[in-house]
This record gives structure tokens, sequence and C-alpha cells, in this order.
């Protein structure tokens, strides 16, 4: 980038650096009305629970308002956060809508834990299957955990290799193991990142690097890389093997 006096960027950086924000911001807006819309389409409820919400905070505060004396005060307050929560409903049922489609399907867990926020090392499909079920590495504050998606009677006997294997790199650092499901016993795949973040910290985030530099060298896979976010429904197996084999 072509620089200015003293260093700065010139007025031609300024404005392409401008231009490329509003880019950005045109983009994500698109981006968000066509999830509304999309929304909408599916969840007949959202327009009236949104204007609902709108209406009624904004309604709430006029109304204390009005008992102090400071209803033109309160007004534009309560249309804010009636604004706000209207998009905090309408993300949350978003991401509701999001997670009962891929409910089920190969490498939804996978995406789920990609989408991690915080100190956590995702290593997808350390162990997996020809019937694409997969086990995958997360080294966060908890420890190490395995996340396992697909039959329950498979995936326990490739947790417990791969638990087996990693013991003896870890030390006494916790090991955890989940199997995301439905079932007795299982971790919906909606409350799988609630559960990781709800367990016990127990080492630090040198410990994290630590283990993590160890475990890389346990590069060797027991079956094919999963794909990266949950597979369309009716996909065909043969398919997505060849795929798999492509990546």
């Amino acid at each position: 980038m072509a620089g200015g006096k003293g260093g700065k960027p010139s007025k031609e950086a300024r404005a392409a650096a401008k231009a490329a924000r509003k880019q950005a911001s045109r983009e994500r807006r698109q981006q968000l009305w066509q999830a509304f819309n999309m929304q909408r389409k599916e969840d007949k409820a959202l327009l009236p629970l949104m204007i609902g919400a709108l209406v009624g905070t904004t309604v709430v505060f006029f109304l204390i308002g009005l008992i102090f004396d400071m209803q033109w005060f309160l007004l534009p307050l309560g249309l804010l956060l009636g604004v706000l929560l209207a998009f905090i409903l309408f993300g949350r049922r978003v991401q509701k809508n999001v997670y009962r489609k891929a409910e089920g399907q190969a490498g939804a867990a996978a995406w789920v834990l990609e989408n991690l926020q915080g100190k956590w090392r995702v290593a997808n499909g350390v162990a997996a299957t020809t019937q694409l079920d997969a086990v995958h590495r997360v080294i966060g504050l908890p420890g190490v955990i395995f996340v396992a998606e697909g039959s329950p009677q498979r995936v326990r006997s490739l947790i417990a290799q791969e638990k087996k294997r990693t013991a003896r790199l870890v030390g006494d650092t916790p090991i955890y193991e989940v199997i995301v499901g439905n079932e007795e016993g299982q971790t919906p795949l909606k409350e799988l990142q609630k559960y990781l973040t709800k367990l016990p910290r127990n080492i630090d985030v040198k410990r994290i690097d630590q283990i993590e530099g160890r475990l890389t060298a346990l590069s060797s896979r027991s079956g094919p890389a999963m794909p990266k976010g949950p597979m369309p429904p009716g996909a065909k197996m043969k398919g997505m093997q060849r795929a798999i084999r492509r990546r």
C-alpha cells in the first residue's frame, strides 16, 4: 500500500479502505436479509414474536416513563432495547433451526466444534469408520475431550483406542468422552457447546500448548477424514466416500 507524508496511508489508500469497509458492510446486510427471509418462510411465528418484542418493550418503557414523567426520555431507550431484543430472538431461532436441520447428519458435531469460541484446539476426525462414524479431539482448559458422532456401538471402540494412545502422552491430564445423540447418556447436538464450556477448568493455556504439540504427532488416522460440516440429507454413501478420499 502506498504511503503518504510521514508514513501515513495516502488519500487513495484511505479511500480504497473505506470502500472495502462499505462493501463488507453491504454484504453483511445482504446476508442478514437473506437469512431473515429464509427463516421467515420456515418459521411463521418469527415476525409476530419480533414485532411483539419490539412493541412490548417500547410500551413498557413508555409506561414506566409516564409514572416518573420521563416518558419521552425513556421512549427512545425502550425502542432501542426492543430492536435489540427482536434481533436476539431472531438469532436464537435461526440457530435453533440450523441445529434442527443438522441433527443426525454426519459431520454435524465437527461443524459445532469448529465454531467453539475461546481457548479450544479442535482436531476433527482423529478416528473414523467407513460408515462415517467419527471421533473428534478437543483440547481445552478442562483437558482432552473426545467427541464422537455416529453409531454408539462403533464409536465406543474408537474412543477407547484414542484414549489409550492419548493417556500415554498427557499424564494425569483429565480425559473426557462425549457421544453426540439424543439417547440416555448422550449429549444432544444443540447442547454440545454448552456441555463443553461447563466442564471444570483443570489445566492452563501453557499446558494446552504442550498437549497439542504432543498429540499432533499422532497424525495417523484409523479411518477416512470427515468432511467439514453436516452432509446433506439423503447423500449417497458411495459418493461421499469418494469425496472423502479426495480431501
